[in-house]
């Protein structure tokens, strides 16, 4: 299953730094990130897939519950900071394979993540 392949790291600070956790067995959909104390403080992530560098897909969203202004990144990749995006994070989306634009809308829209995912609530 792709979901295992999928690993992120999310970091407080820019540069990969500060408080760090750490998703290393699979895909996730976290609607509140008061879960783990970390509303509103994501600046830096790495992003990958370990078997297929090109199907993964994390979705940050400003709202709990998968709302709010969004950010999609796809495919492997370390994103040392971001930007206009730094310290807005309330919600996330993360899976192993490539969720279209129209995925991404219908889960803005309903608040229904991914069935296959983990999914975690405060």
């Amino acid at each position: 299953m792709a979901n295992r392949d999928v690993r992120l790291e999310l970091f407080r600070d820019n540069n990969f730094s500060g408080r760090r956790i750490q998703f290393r067995r699979g895909g996730v959909a976290i609607r509140d990130l008061n879960a783990f104390v970390f509303n509103d403080e994501l600046s830096s992530f790495r992003l990958r897939n370990v078997v297929n560098r090109r199907q993964v897909t994390l979705v940050l969203f400003s709202d709990i519950n998968f709302r709010g202004s969004f950010r999609v990144f796809r495919g492997n990749q370390s994103v040392a900071s971001l930007g206009d995006f730094n310290d807005l994070t309330s919600s996330l989306v993360l899976v192993g394979r490539r969720l279209t634009n129209a995925q991404i809308n219908e889960i803005r829209r309903t608040g229904i993540p991914p069935r296959d995912i983990v999914v975690i609530r405060p």
